[in-house]
């Protein structure tokens, strides 16, 4: 019998230590669980590719407010423009010294995918960067001075096709970038080389902006988002959004160029990347923030409010559709003979 009772004795003494030591497994799982979900970048920042002024710029600045905004970011979120090659100095920084950086994103557009697809990120192509999300997409526009002799884009056809070397035209990138590309389009469906355009290069479309209402170029093949400003304060006249029906707002009264006769579009995606070697739980975190931000009610109207349109891609999806588009932008460089 006292054999049998500490036999008990030592089993409940076994069962009491095994609760103990589970219940203190479960402790630290439990601590440790909110560490693993809360991580948050300490220095976060949002590089713009380009001057102030233009479509990176606006995507650092207005996703990076949002983000700290609705709380999202709680350090607060910092925009650095790095002008040069239209985002080609800033993937050379990151790839040279911020390859595993958690806290820095990059915005990226359609003319970024245009520039991997022609070879102007050096060797550095698609594959190099993890692709985070997009925040919204644009349109091309093709703008004018209020007080230009063009007022429709027929008249603009028209004197492209009489002397394409008479209209000087200017936008964010050299000759091959996305802008070049809006005019090149426009100066085809007139039966012109796209070579023969006078064209001249900014870096980005604030600079753009500034020359065309300087007088210093007669047309600037921009984006939607970069011009609302000055077509609400009456400074520009757009001749066509290159989209496929008409955008709202104040360019509700803008046609499109199909509906003119010229079988253009451009749409621009907008979106960040982050470098190659970035953690994963980084990189899980900023695809997490771009979720929460463009789910929010409050980001609708801020998006709208920067001239931006709802488009939603992240993570795998986004990656997935950057390489997609790379590829398309292939083609359409070959077509222009801008690539081999």
């Amino acid at each position: 019998m006292a054999r049998s009772r500490e036999r008990r004795e030592t089993q409940q003494v076994w069962e009491e230590g095994m609760i103990r030591t589970t219940i203190a497994l479960a402790t630290l799982v439990l601590a440790a669980a909110p560490a693993a979900v809360q991580w948050q970048p300490t220095s976060p920042e949002c590089i713009a590719g380009a001057a102030p002024g233009g479509g990176f710029d606006l995507t650092c600045r207005l996703t990076g407010r949002m983000l700290n905004e609705l709380g999202i970011v709680a350090a607060p979120m910092r925009t650095t423009n790095m002008p040069g090659g239209i985002g080609a100095v800033a993937m050379n920084h990151i790839q040279a010294q911020r390859r595993a950086d958690p806290n820095v994103v990059v915005a990226v557009s359609t003319g970024s995918w245009l520039n991997f697809a022609q070879g102007k990120f050096g060797r550095w192509t698609e594959n190099d960067v993890c692709w985070v999300g997009a925040i919204g997409a644009d349109f091309g526009v093709i703008v004018v001075r209020k007080d230009s002799p063009f007022r429709t884009l027929g008249d603009l056809v028209a004197a492209l096709k009489a002397n394409p070397a008479s209209v000087p035209m200017g936008a964010g990138g050299t000759v091959g970038s996305q802008d070049w590309m809006k005019a090149a389009l426009i100066a085809r469906a007139a039966g012109v080389n796209p070579r023969a355009m006078r064209y001249v290069a900014y870096e980005g479309g604030g600079q753009a902006m500034a020359a065309l209402l300087g007088g210093h170029i007669q047309v600037f093949p921009g984006d939607a988002s970069e011009v609302k400003g000055q077509l609400a304060a009456g400074e520009v006249r757009v001749l066509a959004t290159l989209s496929p029906n008409r955008l709202p707002g104040p360019f509700a009264e803008v046609p499109t160029a199909k509906e003119q006769g010229v079988d253009v579009e451009w749409a621009i995606v907008r979106g960040l990347y982050m470098p190659p070697g970035a953690p994963e739980e980084a990189y899980r975190f900023w695809v997490e923030a771009l979720r929460k931000l463009t789910a929010h009610p409050a980001w609708a109207a801020a998006r709208d409010g920067q001239g931006l349109f709802a488009y939603d891609s992240l993570g795998a999806d986004f990656t997935a559709l950057a390489k997609e588009r790379v590829e398309m932008m292939r083609a359409l460089s070959r077509e222009m003979g801008l690539i081999q």
